[in-house]
């Protein structure tokens, strides 16, 4: 299923730049959703809590910004575009 190998991606990132940044939680995320994604807003919302489970990401405030531009090279994608983080 292409969304949740999509969502899988995200995860791992998160993990991944939890670490890089030594912290012991991240607060906030914000993720760029393209056009052509077929993830939905409504539908990473309600993902969130299970994609985060286990993570440094757990209760983090999901910031969600959806592309409409269908000729946009990433239009494909689900973009990580930041993170805030809590410190050790």
């Amino acid at each position: 299923m292409h969304e949740e190998a999509l969502l899988r991606d995200l995860r791992s990132q998160l993990v991944m730049l939890a670490a890089r940044e030594h912290a012991s939680r991240i607060s906030r995320a914000e993720i760029w959703v393209g056009a052509l994604s077929h993830v939905q807003e409504a539908q990473l919302r309600s993902a969130w809590p299970r994609l985060v489970a286990g993570t440094p990401a757990v209760g983090a405030v999901l910031d969600v910004r959806t592309s409409a531009a269908a000729d946009d090279p990433q239009a494909q994608a689900v973009i990580l575009r930041s993170i805030s983080v809590e410190g050790p």
